[in-house]
């Protein structure tokens, strides 16, 4: 039996009466865009995450350009960001008009290391903004410590790491701004496409509201400013809202998946990533210098795998100028990684099936 790589239907089938129901309380509402469903996901969002507000917006990338924005940031400005990630991230940097200023990541973490950062800050820089990569945390506290010795707001993307911790902390609650995604293969996931900022700031959420809404100010249909149609459906935070308790359960279920990795794959070869008690695995992603044949093994054994992510953003035509330094962690990782099986509907045989399949398995 094939084991996908990831499987969103299977989670939606696992949740479908709460689904259902989710999707009924729409249809039989009165209201399809900005209703109680998106205010209702915000609010129990936010508080998740120990913040105050959360602003439903229609991506992920959305929700970092337009927190960029929010934050004044914007043409002259550059932002500081990995270079290993989605190209999302470095699109939202181009999108609120300001350039973006690619750094390498930490080898055992392989989110933005804070001594390149540091290397990075020039004149110019108006932000941070990291990437919680795979579900692992970043080096928040040397990331603040940074942004506060320069003046540099910082915008966590916490696209995959939804209900991740640091030392107890909630991710996204360190920055100005969090930026969240729940495109089908997130840890919360809904039926399309989504996003959500979450942050402390009252005053930078009104703003977010507005520019998430055509400029809109309060009830009055009157562009006060700059504005776009960036919404999170009412549709997708109703099936958000029914998804979000389940959440804790099915991290932990990662988790759990994640150990047994550890103890079938000890011997294999291959490099693992970091166990940290605050990541929430949305990938587990391992490492070895014939990668390819690494996927070709495993296809044949009906092991679905994905790589995540190469070449580096800074070997993308759209942000080859954006390179701060030479790169060569993100040139071996972007060559090396490869993500297993981790989504809790798909992946409990997954660490057993895997091993069986590398015990001939030689560089």
């Amino acid at each position: 039996m094939t084991i996908p790589q990831a499987a969103p239907p299977l989670r939606v089938a696992r949740f479908r009466a709460d689904i259902d129901r989710a999707i009924a309380s729409v249809l039989g509402g009165d209201s399809y865009i900005l209703g109680q469903a998106v205010a209702a996901f915000e609010a129990a969002f936010a508080a998740g995450a120990g913040l105050d507000h959360g602003v439903g917006v229609a991506s992920g990338t959305d929700a970092l350009a337009l927190a960029l924005r929010a934050l004044g940031i914007g043409p002259g400005d550059e932002v500081i960001a990995p270079a290993l990630t989605f190209a999302g991230t470095a699109q939202a940097i181009l999108q609120s008009g300001a350039q973006a200023r690619l750094v390498d990541v930490d080898p055992v973490t392989r989110c933005i290391d804070p001594a390149r950062v540091a290397e990075a800050v020039g004149p110019r820089t108006a932000a941070i903004l990291p990437v919680h990569l795979f579900g692992h945390p970043a080096d928040m506290p040397a990331l603040m410590d940074i942004a506060e010795r320069h003046g540099l707001a910082v915008i966590e993307d916490c696209a995959q790491s939804h209900g991740a911790h640091l030392d107890g902390r909630p991710l996204g609650s360190f920055g100005q701004a969090a930026a969240y995604s729940f495109y089908p293969t997130k840890n919360l996931g809904c039926i399309g496409d989504g996003g959500a900022i979450l942050t402390r700031d009252a005053a930078l959420a009104d703003r977010l509201r507005a520019l998430r809404h055509y400029g809109f100010s309060g009830s009055e249909r009157v562009s006060a400013g700059p504005g776009f149609n960036s919404r999170l459906d009412e549709i997708q935070a109703a099936i958000l809202l029914a998804l979000l308790p389940h959440l804790g359960a099915g991290n932990a279920e990662r988790r759990a998946i994640a150990a047994r990795y550890r103890e079938c794959l000890s011997r294999t070869g291959l490099a693992l990533p970091p166990d940290t008690p605050g990541s929430v695995y949305h990938q587990f992603a391992v490492t070895h210098p014939e990668r390819d044949r690494l996927m070709r093994r495993l296809a044949e054994a009906g092991i679905g795998t994905a790589v995540h992510y190469t070449p580096g953003l800074h070997r993308h035509p759209a942000f080859r100028e954006a390179a701060a330094f030479p790169l060569p962690v993100t040139d071996t990782l972007a060559a090396t990684l490869l993500s297993l099986p981790i989504q809790p509907e798909v992946a409990a045989e997954a660490p057993m099936r895997v091993a069986e399949a590398l015990r001939d398995f030689r560089p």
